[in-house]
């Protein structure tokens, strides 16, 4: 198992150099955010390829991430091409920049770091593969996790096409998305990827609770990093400046887990 980690870390390693090298040469590395889940479905795949006889859960777990990554990878690519560089990146790489460390910094402060946290959260997927060859049935515990997972794509899935139609009409611009999921929860798309690794994580642990207890950090770092690092909590600081109702939005609605909106009363 070992070996077939170092592989995929070496893989891993090696698309981010040619990733970094195309970032220095059109000095923007915020498509970084498309590889993110993009990564996460090469490191299943590369585990699932690395099995001389795949069991069934560990199939599972390949479409599991397979489906999840790539949708999220094709929409974050798309937003990139549709709005350009990114604020945050470009924050935190404009005095590497004016002192012309532009490519070193992109290396060790975005794609190495990120590389490092990508390896991290899809552990439970990578081991599970690696320890599902045949024999490995589908069970109780992985249905249930199967289940979580639905629900978080639903969340995921849903609000994102539901932000971009909301983004795409000119009517809207300025405006606070409050419909459809988003006025249950102010991050669907946040709680829906949350679900969908603690649903991965589920079908891990019916595979090896030994497994999953190493691997629980995955998904404990990546609902932190979408609650209170660079997900809702980064995203909310300049909402009450370039939304003038964003307050009152959040007043009303609940920050991560779906909730009945509270009274305007």
């Amino acid at each position: 198992m070992l070996d077939a980690l170092l592989a995929n870390a070496a893989i891993l390693i090696g698309v981010v150099l040619i990733l970094w090298v195309i970032s220095v040469q059109i000095d923007d590395v915020s498509f970084i955010d498309a590889f993110w889940g993009a990564g996460m479905a090469l490191m299943a795949l590369t585990s699932w390829l690395q099995l001389a006889d795949p069991g069934d859960l560990a199939t599972l777990l390949l479409v599991m991430v397979g489906a999840w990554g790539l949708r999220l990878g094709i929409y974050l690519f798309r937003r990139w091409r549709a709005e350009g560089q990114d604020k945050r990146y470009e924050r935190m790489l404009r005095k590497d920049r004016e002192k012309g460390r532009f490519a070193i910094a992109a290396l060790t402060k975005i794609w190495l770091g990120q590389a490092v946290l990508l390896f991290l959260v899809c552990s439970p997927a990578q081991l599970g593969i690696l320890t599902s060859s045949e024999p490995a049935p589908i069970v109780g515990l992985a249905w249930i996790g199967l289940a979580l997972y639905l629900v978080g794509i639903f969340f995921e899935w849903v609000g994102d096409w539901q932000l971009a139609k909301f983004k795409a009409d000119p009517a809207n611009k300025g405006e606070v998305m409050d419909k459809g999921l988003w006025r249950y929860t102010r991050h669907p798309n946040y709680f829906g990827d949350a679900c969908a690794w603690w649903g991965i994580w589920l079908v891990t642990a019916s595979a090896s609770w030994e497994i999953a207890l190493w691997t629980i950090a995955g998904p404990l770092f990546l609902t932190f990093t979408l609650v209170k690092w660079s997900g809702a909590a980064l995203l909310e600081k300049g909402m009450k400046h370039s939304r003038p109702g964003y307050e009152e939005y959040k007043r009303r609605t609940s920050s991560f887990i779906p909730l009945p909106p509270k009274s305007s009363g």
